[in-house]
């Protein structure tokens, strides 16, 4: 580590780069040093944030895509080598969320939440971990503390995050032995452009949404791209199939 950077000559992946806590994450691996390989949907939104990147001194090559096809991701990884010639840190960031009645949840809605929150962030460590494995790299997942907890009117949602929070264990337990750590993060409410945007029936209960609102507000995005930063780096060398809550005590009782 040079200059306090940890990442120097290290290549990281971040899905969902192009807003939120994937920009957030992106900008800071970027600002220590790390060369950044960013996906997102959105092309304009990757763009920004390459050049945030690069205004503030850092490197960045970005891929825009739909992460829930299982070809996408593979090219993802495929091309994140190519451009660098190895990946050392992974972040499934990318995700999509929303509350409604669990009887009104169309075919259609149900497919595009499983195949972005779950099936994107399976695909990339499937196609990822080999390369890790040569890199003794690691993976960070985003998962939520609607994995963690029952929530009225966002059942699916929790299905896939319930999902994540198990893939990240299993899959640490699978690589126990190997050189490579695999960790999430589950944040609750953070302030982006998802959460203002989240969809929410006008005829919901709220008595019933109270729980998992919390009492302290929601954090910020840098908040976790500080804690991504921080399990990425050698310093979390002993955090090994965590679920790190990051939720201003939403699941503590």
């Amino acid at each position: 580590m040079a200059d306090g950077k940890r990442f120097d000559h290290k290549v990281a992946l971040v899905t969902g780069a192009g807003s939120g806590m994937g920009r957030a994450i992106a900008l800071r691996l970027a600002s220590e040093g790390a060369q950044v390989f960013g996906h997102d949907i959105s092309v304009n939104g990757l763009s920004e944030t390459e050049q945030m990147a690069k205004d503030a001194g850092g490197q960045m090559l970005v891929r825009d895509g739909d992460i829930s096809k299982r070809d996408e991701c593979v090219e993802t990884v495929a091309d994140c080598v190519a451009a660098y010639g190895r990946i050392d840190v992974v972040g499934n960031v990318a995700g999509i969320g929303r509350a409604e009645h669990v009887l009104d949840v169309t075919e259609d809605r149900y497919r595009q939440m499983m195949g972005v929150n779950l099936d994107g962030p399976f695909f990339v460590a499937q196609a990822v971990i080999p390369h890790l494995l040569e890199t003794g790299g690691n993976l960070i997942n985003i998962a939520s503390n609607a994995g963690l907890m029952g929530q009225a009117y966002t059942v699916v949602y929790c299905m896939t995050k319930g999902a994540v929070v198990q893939m990240t264990r299993s899959l640490a337990m699978e690589f126990v032995k190997s050189n490579i750590r695999i960790n999430a993060i589950a944040p609750a409410g953070i302030n982006t452009g998802m959460t203002a945007a989240f969809e929410i029936p006008a005829d919901v209960d709220f008595e019933l949404m109270a729980p998992y609102s919390g009492y302290r507000g929601m954090g910020e995005a840098e908040d976790i791209a500080n804690l991504f930063a921080f399990l990425a780096s050698d310093e979390a060398s002993n955090i090994h199939g965590s679920i790190v809550s990051s939720d201003r005590g939403v699941t503590a009782g």
